[in-house]
């Protein structure tokens, strides 16, 4: 499918459909502008730094001290489920406790979890307390990302700035997920496994309890009287296909995570895994930049089965490269495929999902999709150790196609732009929420 056959620049003056729309550069300067904005938007981009280097920091520890890809990756994979496990029931407590006393409890608890799990690894510890320790950080970790999207809802008043700020808090969290790899990976090759892990320690630590502090941008609490109905039900026929294909795309992530890493101790290269993955997340950056600046006629549906088909195929050459260079340039072309893929599912949420649960419905689409990577990482780790890298590159390209084939299973309804949106213009960021069909979704 071409750009042309979905979507139209969006312009200053407005589109077809009447919708005006500043600049995208303007439109940051003015939601950055908000009182706190700033403050609360940069100290959550520290806090998100481990989301993008636990997982291949564990990989490189337990790999670099036992040796084996696929116990690394299943350690990995209990870090994983329990963030998965734990994020539902994080995000109610952040609606019912507020923002600053969760965040602030589960930072510290990450960061003694964290330092557990390194000591346990380089301590030569039984096996199980590396389960352990790697199950509670992933538990405790701050869910940093929906909190952040949260205050932005909270202090801004218009829909199109919220949507604005979305788009911004994609652009970050590509820029972690570029950023992350790199520093882990160069600090475990060049001093020592542990010290990439140190870093997120006091990366999240750090900037969550530093945001934590800023109760003026934080929105209320919404404590639930007890015995007083949850709300309007789930759609589950458009819901669940959603989450079988968040899930198959967590498990694309998680086993080409590993097996990049993998590939490159292959070629010689192990200090460049990290780059490798940063052009994956660049690809990524640059599609959700552009995806933000423009005005689509499609619904989320329908570029939601696009996106998946897109994800599958740019997974299908990977298998036969046998050279770092030319894998980082088919990383950074089929990372163009994640942000539009993934805001597209995130819209289809907002879109669907009563505004009651809206953040109940985000949590779960979230732990489909963390709970993917877990799988992935043990299931490529395991074909690693048996077959080597490229083998395991078929992991990611199954998943792919599994989650093009559950994304066919979405109501055609479901392809319809929101009622009042012109144009259904989004933005978002991949596993967070953001969307201009937000407003949308407040009807039960």
């Amino acid at each position: 499918m071409s750009r042309g056959d979905g979507v139209e620049a969006a312009q200053p003056g407005g589109t077809g459909g009447g919708e005006q729309r500043a600049g995208l550069t303007t439109a940051y300067r003015r939601v950055l502008a908000t009182p706190g904005a700033l403050r609360f938007s940069a100290t959550g981009l520290v806090a998100r730094l481990p989301i993008s280097m636990l997982g291949l920091g564990i990989v490189l520890l337990v790999q670099g001290a036992s040796g084996s890809y696929g116990l690394a990756g299943s350690v990995a994979a209990a870090y994983t489920v329990a963030n998965a496990v734990v994020a539902i029931v994080q995000g109610r407590l952040l609606d019912a406790l507020g923002q600053g006393r969760v965040l602030a409890a589960a930072s510290v608890a990450f960061g003694v979890s964290t330092v557990a799990l390194v000591t346990a690894v380089e301590a030569g510890w039984p096996t199980w307390t590396a389960y352990a320790t790697a199950a509670c950080a992933g538990a405790s970790l701050p869910q940093i990302g929906s909190a952040v999207r949260a205050r932005w809802a909270h202090v801004l008043d218009q829909p199109a700035d919220v949507q604005s700020a979305y788009a911004l808090e994609a652009v970050v969290d590509e820029a972690v997920f570029i950023l992350g790899p790199i520093v882990v990976t160069l600090l475990a090759t060049t001093v020592s496994p542990a010290a990439g892990l140190g870093v997120a320690v006091v990366a999240g630590v750090g900037g969550g309890l530093a945001f934590a502090a800023q109760g003026a941008t934080a929105p209320p609490v919404h404590a639930r009287e007890t015995g007083a109905p949850r709300g309007p039900r789930l759609p589950w026929r458009t819901f669940a296909p959603l989450v079988v294909v968040s899930a198959m795309l967590g498990v694309l992530f998680g086993a080409a995570e590993v097996t990049t890493v993998a590939f490159a101790e292959e070629q010689g290269s192990q200090a460049w895994a990290g780059l490798l993955l940063a052009l994956w997340a660049l690809g990524s950056l640059v599609s959700g930049v552009v995806t933000g600046a423009l005005t689509w006629r499609r619904g989320p549906a329908s570029r939601l089965r696009w996106g998946a088909a897109l994800m599958a195929l740019a997974m299908a050459p990977l298998a036969l490269v046998g050279s770092v260079p030319v894998m980082g340039a088919l990383l950074l072309v089929g990372g163009g495929t994640i942000a539009p893929t993934l805001i597209a599912t995130v819209s289809l949420t907002e879109q669907v999902v009563p505004r009651r649960r809206l953040t109940e419905g985000l949590a779960v689409v979230h732990t489909g999709l963390v709970a993917g990577v877990a799988p992935g990482a043990a299931l490529s780790g395991a074909v690693v150790d048996a077959a080597g890298a490229s083998a395991a590159y078929l992991v990611s390209l199954g998943a792919g196609v599994l989650a093009a084939l559950a994304a066919q299973a979405l109501p055609r309804q479901a392809d319809r732009l929101p009622d009042g949106v012109a144009g259904g213009g989004d933005a978002g960021a991949p596993g967070a929420p953001g969307s201009a069909a937000t407003a949308a979704a407040d009807s039960p």
